[in-house]
């Protein structure tokens, strides 16, 4: 409040005046044009958050549409969800690391650990030790027990839980079935979350430092599981449909009801509970234009998803792909922990001042390991998602350009990489117009020099707008 400002306040002869003109704001309901007004205000101000790439999108989608007849088809379509599905999910994890402008360069190839990991497991039937030999496989229980000791000493409880159970998994010879294979890499993930983590907020190495060793060192880890030249395959069954099998027609559509009545429900008792609390909130007719739109464009890719796209006419393919709810899963248990918890107050704290934040009492070190353990662990998700897609993992797996992609996804739509600022579905929005830019340039017969330029200048553009944005947001926002 300004020096005038008060003088006029405290000139008003109603004691209770000065505090309707200084809170006001906070119990009073915003009408359509005054909401439309603060947005446009926003915008001048520098908080763009996911707008650019959402218009992105738009623009790829219209150009892509335009020189070349096989881009809107169905069967490229439903294609686009399940080959962006596991940058998309590699990116959500990132998501959390980023906005403590910390960086975790070894999320690719912890990703292809997990994945070599459970594929080795799959395919000798649960004796890892045969496979892996005695040195191998007691050097690998170790550093799980390792991993849950640090999760111990830093009291982080619940990431010691899973590098036990892998340790556990190994060590009887659990029998290979898909699910334990998917809970075998998840818990592996988990468990590299916990080293990585342990060496930034324990010991102090900076992340950037930390993952970039990691990075070579998963790489070598992947090869020593995997064996130089070799390809595991990861079967035809429960493991490969991840990416590549569909829900029934039936399920489609009670996925539909289930997400959209899901999110309706949430909005609208949110938005009138705080009617009834008298706090500020968006006018209703914005929220309802807001939920039907999303029950509109829900029913519309539905509806197009139950058709049959399949160009043989003697097999059908119809459906919603599995990515969809797993994607749509982890959206909605991200956006919950970082917007509704405590926990996800502390992130954005310790992102915003870490300094701050450790003198309000936040145990910093805890909330920037936990950070690392969530990326490793989503990574681990997003490593069973492109393994299916593939059919195999090999010695590569989890390297080449799967972190760039993953980072460039987060930070296209609209994670800063200065910390403090982003959202889960930031990462779903950047990961469309990743997948977007290689389906539609692949579709026009463009090589890999092509692909990799476009999306470097995507992403340079995406971090240039942040940096400016960041110049012009008010500091509170930043």
């Amino acid at each position: 409040m300004t020096e005038t400002q008060a003088d006029t306040g405290a000139a008003k002869p109603d004691g209770g005046s000065t505090a309707v003109a200084d809170f006001g704001i906070d119990n009073t309901q915003r009408s359509f044009g005054q909401a439309v007004g603060d947005y446009g205000a926003r915008l001048r101000g520098g908080q763009l958050g996911v707008l650019p790439a959402l218009g992105g999108l738009a623009v790829l989608f219209l150009f892509f549409a335009s020189q070349s007849s096989d881009f809107l088809t169905l069967g490229n379509l439903s294609n686009l969800l399940a080959q962006g599905a596991g940058t998309v999910v590699i990116g959500m994890g990132l998501v959390f690391v980023l906005l403590l402008g910390e960086i975790d360069l070894s999320a690719g190839t912890a990703s292809g650990v997990t994945a070599a990991i459970f594929a080795l497991h799959l395919s000798t039937g649960g004796n890892l030790l045969g496979k892996m030999g005695l040195a191998v496989f007691i050097i690998t229980i170790i550093g799980l027990l390792v991993a849950a000791a640090m999760a111990v000493l830093t009291r982080l409880w619940v990431a010691a839980i899973p590098a036990v159970l892998a340790a556990g998994i190994m060590i009887v010879g659990v029998p290979a079935n898909p699910w334990v294979e998917i809970l075998l890499a998840i818990c592996f993930g988990t468990a590299i979350g916990c080293l990585t983590g342990f060496l930034v907020a324990r010991v102090g190495i900076p992340s950037f430092v930390v993952t970039l060793a990691l990075f070579l060192a998963w790489q070598g880890v992947v090869l020593q599981y995997i064996g130089e030249g070799g390809t595991l395959g990861v079967g035809d069954g429960v493991l490969f449909e991840v990416a590549n099998g569909n829900l029934s027609i039936g399920l489609s559509w009670l996925l539909l009801v289930l997400v959209v009545g899901g999110y309706a429900v949430a909005v609208l008792t949110r938005h009138f509970g705080r009617l009834k609390k008298k706090l500020v909130a968006p006018p209703t007719s914005l929220v309802l234009v807001k939920v039907g739109a999303v029950v509109v464009l829900g029913a519309i890719g539905t509806y197009l998803l139950t058709l049959n796209r399949s160009l043989n006419e003697a097999i059908t393919i119809a459906g919603v792909p599995y990515v969809v709810p797993i994607v749509l899963f982890l959206l909605v248990i991200g956006t919950f922990v970082l917007d509704r918890t405590r926990y996800g107050r502390h992130v954005y704290a310790v992102g915003g001042n870490a300094e701050a934040a450790r003198r309000a009492g936040i145990d910093v070190r805890k909330i920037r390991m936990s950070v690392f353990v969530i990326a490793s662990t989503i990574a681990a998700i997003g490593a069973i998602i492109y393994s299916s897609k593939v059919g195999s993992v090999d010695p590569q797996a989890g390297g080449g350009n799967t972190l760039l992609f993953a980072v460039g996804a987060a930070v296209i739509g609209g994670t800063s990489l200065f910390g403090g600022k982003g959202r889960v579905r930031d990462a779903v929005v950047g990961g469309a117009v990743i997948a977007t830019i290689e389906n539609g340039l692949r579709l026009l017969g463009e090589p890999a020099a092509v692909v990799s330029i476009v999306t470097g200048l995507v992403l340079l553009l995406a971090a240039s707008v942040d940096a400016l944005s960041r110049r012009r947001a008010p500091a509170g926002v930043r």
